[in-house]
């Protein structure tokens, strides 16, 4: 590691806009969870019903959560053009775009005709807006973390992006306090409203969104003339082990969550665990806390590296499959509350919080938006089904079908970050240190590039970001 390789993460101190940067993306991630989640939350309580409705309520549900993933599996795509434009446009008009697209799918999903309406027209539709806001929302998170991450001091980049990633718990906890309001409205009112009611907060996303300046290092690697031809193919060429190595680790926290979060919501409500007020309150508290959580787990790997922290959670995860299941199947609220908790605030949070300044270490600045994206998104296939998957896992052998699973993808995460560098050990905090200290004298040269912008010489330099 190199101090012009870590130039090319951002200025030493960050910019002067960076707590304004991280706000902006943060919001911007709350609104597309919000429309994003808040339809698994929709699968799993109303959809079955309301769109495919057969008589058996196994299958109901099982049609709902494959449309679940169609969204997921979409975002892949997203997450390519995201990333190309990215790389080769910028960061900024990616956020405000993605915005819009998910905002009016959004939209759209609480005007949908159901099933007994317009007949098959209705799934056709729910999953045509379904793939509409799993475009968007997979090329939303690159262009938002990498705002957060340029603009970011170096040594707390994980806290910034930390709030970017804190964005999505609070997205996560709008959503159910929504349908928590929802749910005593009855009829189809209880799953429209929460839909309608996101056009409100994209316009105040669109609003704060706009006036966040562009990254200062996608404008220096504009202005040394670096932007490639073909972002996603030369990251594909040359960073394909880091990619799926991003994969492995993102598979153990999206992958994980859809068992512990979204498959639980309906394994609750289908075995009489838990009503669906009891089971909207537990995933509220869940949010609360996991706001706070992602925040702290993400400023934790700025003091003791990104790696420790996703290493003792992953092991955690694997561990807790099982528990996890007996506690929320004795039907006590105390305990159903307190393994949801664990489950969000300890396996989700923990990882979403390392993964925010992690992926983006992981890949040179001309090509981060790429690499970063395709890394975070591609995994979201294999998320996108785990409910779907886990359902037929309960069905052919009961909860430790599900419990097992969830081990399992803990078990990936441990062994794909066990295989993955680290991007912030001593080393890198060492030299940050030397460079802090080194800019802080008023004898530095006020115009190099350890004291403002990443200077677009130093980029001709990087032959590896680490």
């Amino acid at each position: 590691m190199s101090t012009e390789a870590l130039e090319m993460r951002g200025p030493v101190e960050g910019t002067k806009d960076a707590k304004r940067v991280a706000i902006g993306s943060s919001v911007g991630a709350v609104i597309e969870t919000y429309d994003f989640i808040g339809f698994g939350t929709a699968a799993a309580l109303y959809f079955g019903t309301a769109f495919f409705p057969s008589g058996d309520p196994v299958i109901g549900t099982l049609a709902a959560f494959a449309t679940l993933g169609v969204g997921f599996a979409a975002r892949p795509l997203g997450g390519i053009l995201g990333g190309h434009l990215g790389d080769k446009v910028g960061r900024k008009p990616v956020l405000v775009a993605s915005l819009i697209v998910m905002g009016l799918a959004t939209f759209a999903i609480g005007l949908l005709p159901t099933y007994g309406q317009v007949g098959l027209v209705a799934p056709a539709l729910l999953v045509t807006v379904r793939i509409i806001q799993g475009l968007a929302f997979g090329a939303e998170w690159g262009g938002a973390i990498l705002m957060s991450y340029e603009h970011a001091p170096w040594k707390s980049k994980g806290r910034y992006t930390g709030i970017v990633q804190a964005g999505f718990p609070v997205g996560l906890l709008l959503a159910n306090l929504v349908f928590l309001f929802s749910v005593h409205l009855g009829g189809d009112w209880a799953w429209r409203v929460p839909f309608l009611a996101s056009i409100v907060l994209v316009v105040v996303g669109l609003i704060i969104r706009s006036k966040v300046p562009e990254s200062p290092v996608f404008e220096d690697v504009k202005d040394s003339g670096e932007i490639a031809a073909s972002p996603i193919l030369d990251s594909v060429k040359k960073d394909w082990r880091d990619i799926l190595r991003g994969i492995g680790l993102r598979v153990a926290e999206t992958a994980g969550y859809a068992v512990s979060i979204t498959y639980m919501i309906s394994y609750l409500h289908e075995n009489d665990l838990a009503g669906k007020s009891e089971t909207l309150l537990a995933l509220c508290v869940a949010s609360a806390i996991g706001i706070f959580a992602t925040i702290g787990w993400a400023s934790l790997t700025d003091r003791i590296g990104r790696r420790p922290v996703y290493l003792g959670v992953c092991a955690f995860a694997a561990l807790f499959g099982v528990p996890m299941f007996l506690l929320v199947n004795t039907g006590t609220f105390v305990l159903i509350l307190a393994t949801v908790v664990i489950a969000y605030a300890v396996c989700q949070n923990a990882l979403a919080g390392a993964q925010g300044a992690w992926f983006p270490e992981l890949f040179q600045a001309a090509r981060r938006a790429s690499g970063a994206s395709l890394a975070y998104q591609i995994s979201a296939m294999v998320s996108g089904f785990t409910p779907f998957i886990t359902a037929l896992l309960y069905f052919a052998f009961g909860w430790i079908g599900p419990a097992l699973l969830f081990s399992f993808y803990g078990l990936v995460g441990l062994v794909c970050a066990l295989v993955t560098r680290e991007t912030w050990g001593r080393t890198e905090r060492r030299l940050a240190d030397q460079a802090g200290r080194s800019n802080s004298h008023p004898s530095d040269s006020p115009g190099g590039p350890l004291s403002g912008g990443t200077a677009a010489a130093s980029s001709t330099k990087e032959k590896e970001l680490l």
